[in-house]
């Protein structure tokens, strides 16, 4: 174990890579932490390979990853944007994180407890009566579209752009077996997070058009020893749009680090240039 050291296991969300977690990556890395953002099953290849691909999996993918974190490192936290907030909260809860090594804490970006975003249509409850119908589900798609998660219209238009072009940071869609997949992971994160004992920041934004802010006061109501910052300026993809750098330093000063290495790099990088 490297004595003193501090790492951080940071989880993608559904259909997605790293790139979900924007600048927040490479500012943890900048203030000295070890990242570590695994791939989830089904992930970073074709949306198809999503079909027959449970929550276990994921979990079981992180668990290890977990597992090999803390053996090497004095200190790990877990963060997790949109889906891999829910598996971040259920991992955290199924390995007594923050328990056993009370100075490991966990940060939720953007948690989807509730699926009722000012731009979720109002047939979206049909899904479960979809999941029972033998086969149907693993056939359905459900197309990212517009706002794509992003306020900012620059930004969405490169969103676009890429997923046009075919681009692999994020799936164009998911099969509707997927989301069944996420309906478990949001059961399983509630009935968690009432004995999930570690220090837990949350942090949504006020018009996340995919999950409203009863999400985040559903966790701070929850969780025993949580705190909750909203966002005035972004959608559902924090990390990435207009409050990318105050999520950044939001979750570097409760990890422990200099929040303002979330811009440093980018000012330095500007300069040189």
């Amino acid at each position: 174990m490297q004595r003193g050291s501090t790492a951080v296991l940071l989880i993608h969300g559904l259909g997605g890579t790293a790139y979900d977690l924007g600048v927040l990556q490479k500012a943890l890395r900048s203030a000295g932490a070890a990242t570590h953002a695994p791939t989830l099953p089904g992930h970073g290849t074709h949306p198809q390979d999503l079909v027959g691909t449970a929550a276990e999996a994921w979990l079981e993918t992180l668990a290890q990853a977990y597992r090999e974190l803390i053996a090497e490192h004095a200190t790990v936290h877990i963060a997790g944007m949109c889906m891999g907030a829910l598996l971040a909260l259920v991992l955290a809860h199924r390995v007594r994180h923050g328990i056993d090594r009370p100075q490991d804490r966990l940060a939720l970006l953007a948690t989807p407890i509730h699926i009722d975003g000012w731009s979720t249509p109002w047939y979206r409850e049909l899904r479960h009566a979809v999941y029972r119908i033998p086969g149907m589900a693993a056939r359905m798609r459900v197309e990212e579209d517009e706002p794509f998660g992003i306020k900012n219209p620059l930004l969405r238009r490169i969103i676009k752009a890429k997923l046009a072009r075919g681009d692999s940071f994020h799936y164009p869609w998911v099969p509707l077996a997927c989301i069944r997949q996420v309906d478990r992971l949001r059961r399983w994160a509630r009935d968690a997070a009432p004995a999930t004992r570690c220090e837990t920041l949350i942090i949504h934004a006020r018009e996340d058009e995919l999950t409203s802010l009863r999400s985040a006061q559903t966790l701070q109501a929850a969780l025993p020893r949580a705190r909750t910052v909203v966002l005035e300026n972004s959608y559902h993809m924090i990390c990435v749009d207009n409050d990318r750098d105050q999520v950044a330093a939001e979750v570097l000063g409760f990890f422990g680090f200099d929040p303002a290495a979330a811009t440093a790099r980018r000012k330095s990088t500007a300069t040189a240039d």
